[in-house]
């Protein structure tokens, strides 16, 4: 990904109908643009009222204009943006007079993200500040906007940055020692380099606590009830979801392919996953039904496995959930398991069960379930220092702290290892970095800026 300084425009504003447009374009030197484009220069940083003519002097649309001059501006350049009616159509003819004007300064559409990776390249945003951008257009719960917001304000790159700074002094103070061996200096006392060490590691593993909690506010949390036909599953996302979006009937194996439906769990967002009933059938369409159920919970965060309370003294279909249960761990044993009764309301033997009883039909102990699964994702109530988090984020963490660990080892040898204490501790901050920008590939930044919408 290189740097282009031709300027860039695009619309800004999604696609289809609605009361107001924008055109927005950036890049260097924009003031005469203005002056073709609307027939006037324009003040900076206030709104005007204008008309864009085509080559024939003829009104295509009229509204606000602004002009922000660089460096105060999104992306640093000088950025020129239109506010107009939100056609379709009449948005695509100013965007093509604006190229039309523009002709002499090489002007071209924006790439998607474009105007967000400017603004990264011209250091106005870091990585994690664009990145959060997009989160925050995206952010399907009250709880990811806010804390998309804290990671656009910065929160999340300054506690970054925070562990930098530490890893950055400790290796200072190792550097130092093995420019000076001669000097008969115990490093480990005198530096204090075991309790620095210390600080850093609590210091990396509250980011990933936190970045795993952004995660989930991101992408949401996967949760698979599983469990044998008729044993209440559909009842139960019913329940969960507060709506009647599957099919329940007394009839065994009524759910033949997977439905997935997403709620909120104090604003947390949470796809629940009701599969086909667990069991061996001559039936097709229930076998493909079966096997989708087996996928699922395979790439589940969280399995329920929801049991029959009436069924629980029969031999048989304790046979069978113990068969389930070795099978859910044979795929993946790492996989949390809430275990929940349903029909206690029809069962006399609820103080002999251990797991969550409940009653999907009545509502019994479905909010005890729902404190059951966030507990199980590992989620906090203590979200007002949360901020919004990504798949490579949490892998970036890991990987510092991989090496922090590693680091761990050499330091334990005393001043013999330092050299491979030092570079441990590099490692370390170089997997920091690439979090917020500082050290990341071209070609990784092209990855994510492709992702975001065109106009931002």
């Amino acid at each position: 990904m290189g740097f282009s300084s031709e300027p860039i425009v695009a619309i800004a504003t999604a696609s289809g109908l609605g009361g107001i447009g924008i055109v927005r374009v950036s890049g260097k030197d924009l003031s005469q643009l203005s002056r073709d484009l609307f027939g006037k220069l324009l003040d900076p940083r206030k709104a005007e009222l204008v008309k864009v003519l085509d080559d024939q002097k003829q009104v295509i649309d009229s509204g606000i204009a602004l002009f922000f001059p660089d460096p105060n501006s999104f992306t640093g350049e000088d950025v020129l943006e239109f506010q107009g009616h939100g056609g379709t159509v009449v948005l695509n003819l100013v965007l093509q007079r604006i190229l039309v004007v523009g002709q002499k300064l090489q002007m071209r559409v924006a790439r998607p993200g474009e105007f967000s990776e400017r603004a990264f390249l011209n250091n106005k945003i870091d990585l994690a500040q664009a990145e959060a951008i997009a989160d925050l257009i995206e952010a399907s719960t009250e709880v990811a906007v806010k804390s998309a917001n804290r990671t656009l304000s910065g929160e999340f790159s300054n506690a970054i940055n925070n562990v930098v700074q530490k890893v950055t002094h400790l290796r200072i103070l190792v550097e130092a020692t093995l420019d000076f061996p001669e000097e008969e200096i115990d490093f480990l006392e005198n530096a204090k380099a075991k309790e620095q060490w210390q600080e850093i590691n609590l210091a990396i593993n509250k980011l990933l606590q936190k970045s795993k909690q952004g995660s989930i506010l991101r992408n949401g949390a996967l949760v698979v009830l599983a469990g044998q036909p008729n044993v209440g599953k559909s009842s139960l996302i019913n329940q969960l979801a507060g709506n009647e979006i599957a099919i329940v009937t007394p009839i065994a194996g009524t759910t033949r392919d997977r439905i997935k439906e997403t709620i909120q769990i104090q604003g947390v967002p949470i796809q629940i996953i009701d599969t086909a009933g667990l069991r061996d059938t001559l039936d097709t369409v229930e076998k493909i039904g079966v096997e989708r159920s087996w996928e699922a919970i395979k790439e589940s965060d969280l399995i329920i496995h929801v049991k029959d309370a009436t069924q629980q003294s029969n031999d048989n279909g304790y046979k069978l959930e113990r068969e389930i249960r070795e099978q859910i761990n044979n795929f993946d044993n790492s996989i949390p398991i809430i275990e929940v009764w349903n029909k206690i309301d029809l069962s006399n033997q609820g103080e002999n069960l251990s797991g969550i009883k409940i009653s999907a039909k009545l509502g019994i102990g479905i909010e005890e379930l729902k404190e059951a699964i966030l507990k199980q994702l590992g989620w906090s109530d203590q979200v007002e220092n949360t901020f919004i988090a990504r798949t490579r984020h949490i892998e970036a963490i890991k990987k510092a702290q991989f090496h922090l660990e590693e680091s761990g080892k050499y330091l334990s040898r005393g001043n013999s290892a330092l050299e491979l204490f030092a570079e441990e501790l590099r490692l370390t901050q170089e997997n920091l970095g690439e979090i917020t920008g500082k050290l990341l590939a071209d070609d990784l930044l092209g990855k994510i800026f492709g992702s975001f919408c065109i106009g931002k």
